[in-house]
């Protein structure tokens, strides 16, 4: 079954977009940041995500971390995913007060299909005076193998893993440049928010109570 699309009049409450959500690109030299990249579809944001970017900036010397939300592929539809700036929105909102936590829409404006190395190369591009952690989960580090140029963002980023559920990690075989980031396993997931919403039953304590309102009505099948 479809998400529910809503009408105009049910949107009222969204936050804006926001189209200066982060820092324009560098021109020329300036202050040299440390800036962690979380992708996902974030579909919706729920408290886990924001917990696990405090970790991240608690225990990885990064100064900000990007929200990077990433773009319906048109090649392989799903469903369930909502709308890209629905998401973004939603995401903007929930970070509200987070000021090293920032969402982020720089793969809207990338060629699809998004791939990691291209979007890290772009960002180098774009933010000469900043350097890229990338953030991912211990699932992803399972079949990073299979990622696209994954030798080359191994060779050129620093790349921090958080544990999931699972997904077994031995911190002792990890490359130089990997490091496992010791974090709860949080029980909560985007599916189970969506699906929940879907059979009434209550979200309090899964997402921000800032976006818990529209997180219900958009996800309502």
């Amino acid at each position: 079954m479809q998400a529910h699309q809503p009408a105009l009049n049910e949107l009222e409450n969204l936050a804006p977009l926001d189209a200066h959500s982060l820092p324009p690109p560098s021109e020329g030299e300036g202050e040299v940041r440390t800036i962690g990249i979380f992708g996902g579809s974030f579909n919706p944001i729920h408290n886990g995500h924001i917990a696990l970017c405090k970790a991240f900036l608690e225990q990885c010397d990064i100064d900000e971390v990007w929200l990077m939300v990433s773009p319906q592929n048109p090649l392989k539809q799903n469903v369930e995913l909502l709308d890209d700036d629905l998401r973004l929105s939603l995401t903007q909102k929930a970070l509200e007060g987070e000021e090293r936590i920032k969402a982020c829409d720089y793969e809207f404006h990338l060629p699809r299909p998004s791939y990691t190395w291209n979007t890290l190369q772009a960002l180098g591009k774009d933010y000469p005076d900043h350097r890229f952690t990338l953030l991912i989960g211990g699932d992803n580090w399972a079949c990073f193998d299979r990622w696209y140029r994954c030798e080359d963002i191994l060779n050129n980023y620093s790349i921090a893993v958080y544990p999931r559920t699972g997904s077994e990690i031995d911190a002792k075989l990890l490359p130089p440049n990997v490091s496992l980031i010791k974090t709860p396993l949080f029980d909560i997931s985007s599916t189970e928010i969506r699906q929940r919403v879907a059979s009434d039953q209550p979200i309090s304590g899964m997402v921000p109570e800032s976006i818990l309102q529209e997180v219900k009505l958009l996800y309502k099948r």
